[in-house]
């Protein structure tokens, strides 16, 4: 399958869009409001901007719908969902919901900041300058007074001029391959994401086995074994105490799955974020362009007596309609083609990704092993006399067992 080149001066490019990705989005710890009228708010700091300033979610649902209706042809990232009530809902699960929209926000305003036709628009200045009281309605004025980008873009009446001769041919190769990396993505994605959740579960397995080794430390030893067995009173010491490198162990396992879920599975979410708004535009260049064809269409006389009946007025307005459509047809494209690029230009990113995985999994399983061999000769110091425990030699995958 041909699909597009690499833009040239892609490597720059990214280098560029990634020097726009100093802004934080932070929970404020204390929920605002009255009773059960509270509500999260969001701490937005950049390098870009001054001051930091505080959203609600709300504030960002706005921001993303008015970004759609003035980039309608360019990929505009996806909002993480609102809430949805299923099951109970407590407070373990209510903090979950809420670092997960965090990350979420992150991921959207990362991309919006790195967009070049985006990041730079006015509706971004005010989202990120205006007070909390008034941010909406001043978005909504600055709407008002632009327009959409086919308005305000001076190129777009002679667009057509700048595309390829096989501008159709490319969309739609280009358009089934990015479909299908999503499609992989996805799955890679889920996959780090299991992951990361099994090195959580083995930091609390790893937690649940230190306090039962504590359990154990406490058991006084019975009178009736004291002449025949050695003394439990050293040994039941040594175990409460080798408990407490369990611990450890648990907090290394659990610092292990937040690196993973930073470094590997957040970025591999926000690119499959990039690549869904491109997916999503593709749907709305597709049926915005039918939807647009059908309204020309309705408008236009059915018979040659109707033609002539029409007064020389109405005539003008449907030719002027029908060559608007036809210039916002090919600008929907342009915007397409250049929205490809930008995806392309992202791809080396996938790279860093992988190396970032593997690189997370040599240096989390170094250093559990190396703390697990330090317990080695901690535990032949608990029963002494006894035949001292010593590591096995590793077996090759493919050595076969044989049994006597």
């Amino acid at each position: 399958m041909r699909v597009a080149h690499e833009p040239a001066g892609s490597a720059s490019m990214l280098e560029d869009l990634l020097q726009q990705d100093g802004l934080k989005v932070e929970t404020i710890p204390e929920k605002k409001g009255i009773l059960f009228l509270k509500h999260v708010e969001y701490r937005l700091a950049s390098q870009h901007f001054t001051l930091p300033v505080s959203r609600r979610f709300s504030d960002f649902a706005a921001f993303h719908a008015l970004l759609m209706q003035r980039f309608i042809y360019r990929m505009v990232p996806p909002l993480p969902p609102k809430r949805v009530l299923k099951g109970v809902w407590n407070y373990k699960s209510e903090r979950h919901f809420i670092e997960s929209r965090r990350r979420g926000l992150q991921r959207f305003m990362t991309l919006v900041m790195r967009h070049p036709i985006l990041s730079g628009d006015m509706l971004v200045k005010v989202f990120m300058t205006a007070s909390s009281a008034e941010v909406q309605v001043k978005m909504q004025e600055s709407f008002k007074r632009m327009g959409d980008e086919y308005i305000t873009c001076p190129m777009s009446t002679i667009v057509n001029r700048f595309m390829p001769d096989d501008i159709q041919t490319q969309t739609e190769t280009n358009r089934e391959f990015i479909c299908s990396m999503l499609s992989s993505f996805h799955k890679l994605r889920d996959v780090t994401e299991r992951m990361s959740q099994r090195t959580r579960e083995n930091s609390t397995d790893l937690i649940m086995f230190g306090k039962d080794l504590r359990a154990l430390g406490k058991k006084a030893q019975p009178p009736q074994v004291a002449s025949a067995a050695p003394s439990w009173k050293n040994h039941r010491q040594s175990i409460h105490g080798l408990s407490e490198e369990f611990s450890v162990l648990a907090e290394m396992a659990a610092l292990q799955g937040e690196k993973e879920e930073d470094e590997v599975v957040e970025r591999l979410s926000m690119f499959l974020d990039l690549l869904q708004s491109y997916k999503d535009l593709c749907d709305r260049h597709g049926s915005g362009v039918l939807l647009e064809h059908q309204r020309v269409l309705q408008r236009r006389p059915d018979s040659l007596i109707e033609l002539l009946e029409q007064p020389e007025s109405r005539l003008t307005q449907q030719e002027n309609a029908i060559l608007a459509m036809e210039l916002r047809s090919y600008f929907s494209l342009f915007c397409l083609h250049q929205e490809t690029q930008l995806v392309f230009t992202h791809l080396p990113l996938t790279i860093n990704i992988l190396g970032a995985f593997i690189e997370s999994q040599i240096q989390g399983h170094k250093e559990m092993g190396e703390f697990w061999n330090e317990l080695l000769p901690k535990l032949n110091t608990i029963f002494e006399g006894n035949p001292r425990i010593s590591a096995s030699p590793p077996r090759s995958p493919c050595q076969r067992i044989i049994f006597p």
